[in-house]
């Protein structure tokens, strides 16, 4: 992402009005203007200052600290596809996180030196957090959009009372115990589709309190002073994040697991 930021400032560098209007004039003047009566002058001199005046332009860019967090915001955004996030509820929140990531940003433009390394780098932090907020949101829609789960969902419950009425039935012994082995295994298909109703339930819910504790986390940020960069309170909220992310972590990786032991069931 860095690598792509870099490009992006460059080619921003080399677009930008001010470069523009130096290659315009560079171009008028070797044109227009080969000698100008300075003993030795040549041509193309011209363009060697313009090409100087360029470098400079680009160098500037290259070396603001400013343009780089831009950069990179630009490039981080773009990761994420939201045409690939169908549910619009997972899609707001997913925009509402890149905001507070926005404005945090914005506040640490406000610092300068160790407090604005500081809050640049809890920023860094919660792009962790937002990514894995996106890849939950389309775990999240894996679930809600697979026609064979919900088509499952309503005809295993009606297969597993026709099998337990059919067995109540059978006389014969061996169709019994054929009977009672499907049943077992409707009655796990069963519970494997509710685990996975109860992980997408407890995923959205996941995703409305990470928000939430985004939210909290920038209103943290707004209270820090530039005394407080090392003190307990710039510690604890780095904390909160990385417990967030170990959360979003372990709902994904459950959700991974709910996907793979109905794979095998199936």
């Amino acid at each position: 992402m860095r690598r792509r930021a870099l490009g992006s400032i460059i080619s921003n560098a080399i677009f930008r009005w001010e470069s523009l209007i130096t290659v315009a004039i560079t171009g008028v003047l070797t044109v227009f203007l080969p000698q100008t009566g300075i003993p030795g002058w040549q041509p193309w001199f011209w363009l060697v200052l313009g090409g100087v005046a360029e470098a400079g332009f680009i160098i500037s860019a290259l070396t603001d600290p400013a343009e780089q967090a831009e950069a990179i915001a630009r490039e981080f955004e773009e990761k994420f596809d939201m045409n690939k996030v169908k549910s619009p509820v997972s899609r707001q929140r997913l925009q509402s996180a890149l905001e507070y990531r926005r404005n945090m940003m914005e506040l640490a433009k406000r610092h300068g030196g160790a407090m604005r390394a500081s809050m640049q780098q809890t920023v860094a932090d919660v792009n962790d957090w937002i990514s894995h907020m996106y890849d939950l949101a389309l775990h999240v829609d894996a679930f809600e959009s697979n026609e064979l789960v919900e088509r499952d969902r309503r005809t295993v419950p009606q297969q597993l009372e026709k099998a337990r009425q059919r067995l109540n039935r059978e006389t014969d012994e061996a169709v019994r115990r054929d009977l009672e082995s499907q049943i077992q295994t409707l009655e796990l298909q069963l519970r494997n589709l509710e685990t996975t109703a109860n992980s997408v339930k407890r995923a959205e819910i996941q995703l409305d309190s990470t928000l939430s504790s985004l939210g909290t986390v920038y209103a943290q940020m707004s209270l820090l002073g530039t005394k407080e960069v090392d003190s307990a309170r710039a510690q604890r909220l780095r904390s909160e994040i990385a417990d967030e992310v170990a959360g979003l972590q372990d709902t994904i990786a459950a959700m991974d697991e709910v996907q793979q032991q109905r794979l095998r069931l199936q």
